[in-house]
């Protein structure tokens, strides 16, 4: 298989969390790890075997040198990286558990991504001979300079006829400079070849009430009808964009979560069989581990829709089995899972 070239943009971040399942007012010792919705997605294709280039800006300090040697040890180009500003943007993150729901805390105002502005990267030449741009919601919500910033990438992602895959993020907490989230988001969706998000983030964006997902377990039907109208009324609004990704998770508990998602492709509606995943390490970056997968998917199964929204899925899944943002997961241990399962479910239906 050819690899293809994508480029992921978008604000790396250092995490911070306190060591177990201690509060963040608990203990005297942080644990820290790098991450970033966009920087995630591109350690996905890299792990996968995909040529991925990771645009960010970040301070010219031995912290932000560090961040960008974490991406490149892992596969990723960093080459075109940019190094000004005072500072990495970071958050806090306070893992759920038992009834205790998990906690995150942003620290991002003028960091050097913060400050980032148009000019800054040469687009034409980071693009150059890419087949995919991703870009998320984030990428806009830090700050104005940002967004502006964001849409200058669109437009010349668009000029040189790249396909623009967009995840729609939505962070309420980081929406603060002023601009309406809503609108903002829209106007990226409207400029995306395909879209991923979760089912609120799609409520939130179309103003469309969700069908419920209240998976304890596997055996949860799901109201296809009532997702389908609701993609064909997005797709109205949004023509250009021609695959649309959901993703949903129950929390059933702490540790339990269930996982599904729907793909709306050419008319068509899919369902990847649900994940029922009773042992949740870490549940940070799911969502950018199944962009990833897809990503990568959509090359590796050409016109196999269904194989190509399961394997996402499966990737998604065993994202939360590994600590930290990244999905550490092989293609070959992903085509092991989707083996596995497929054989359990023949096993059963015989023996019924």
């Amino acid at each position: 298989m050819k690899r293809q070239k994508i480029v992921t943009f978008g604000e790396l971040l250092l995490r911070f969390s306190k060591t177990g399942h201690q509060r963040l007012a608990q203990g005297d010792m942080f644990t820290s790890k790098y991450g970033g919705s966009e920087a995630n997605v591109a350690v996905s294709l890299a792990t996968l075997g995909e040529d991925v280039t990771y645009i960010t800006r970040l301070p010219d300090t031995p912290v932000g040198h560090a961040g960008a040697m974490c991406l490149a040890q892992l596969g990723v180009d960093t080459r075109h990286i940019l190094y000004a500003g005072q500072r990495i943007g970071t958050y806090y993150f306070e893992p759920a558990a038992g009834m205790r729901p998990a906690k995150v805390i942003y620290d991002r105002d003028n960091s050097a991504y913060y400050d980032l502005r148009p000019g800054m990267i040469p687009w034409r030449e980071v693009l150059r001979g890419a087949t995919v741009f991703q870009v998320s919601g984030i990428t806009a919500a830090i700050s104005q300079q940002a967004a502006d910033a964001t849409f200058e990438a669109l437009d010349i992602a668009d000029e040189m006829g790249i396909t623009v895959s967009f995840d729609i993020n939505y962070r309420k907490n980081l929406w603060r400079y002023g601009a309406d989230p809503r609108q903002t988001l829209s106007r990226m969706l409207s400029r995306c070849d395909m879209m991923f998000g979760d089912a609120i983030e799609f409520e939130f964006v179309s103003q469309h009430p969700q069908p419920p997902f209240t998976a304890t377990d596997s055996n949860f039907k799901m109201q296809m009808r009532e997702y389908g109208e609701w993609f064909d009324e997005l797709h109205a609004q949004y023509p250009r964009c021609k695959s649309w990704l959901m993703g949903m998770r129950n929390i059933v508990s702490s540790n339990h979560h269930t996982l599904t998602a729907l793909l709306w492709k050419d008319g068509e509606l899919l369902q990847a069989p649900i994940m029922d995943i009773p042992d949740v390490v870490d549940p940070v970056g799911v969502g950018d581990a199944f962009m990833g997968a897809y990503l990568h998917a959509i090359q590796a199964f050409p016109g196999d829709n269904q194989r190509q929204l399961n394997y996402s899925l499966a990737a998604a899944a065993m994202k939360n089995s590994i600590p930290g943002d990244f999905n550490l997961v092989t293609d070959q241990e992903i085509r092991d899972l989707l083996e596995q399962r497929h054989n359990a479910s023949t096993l059963y239906k015989t023996i019924e």
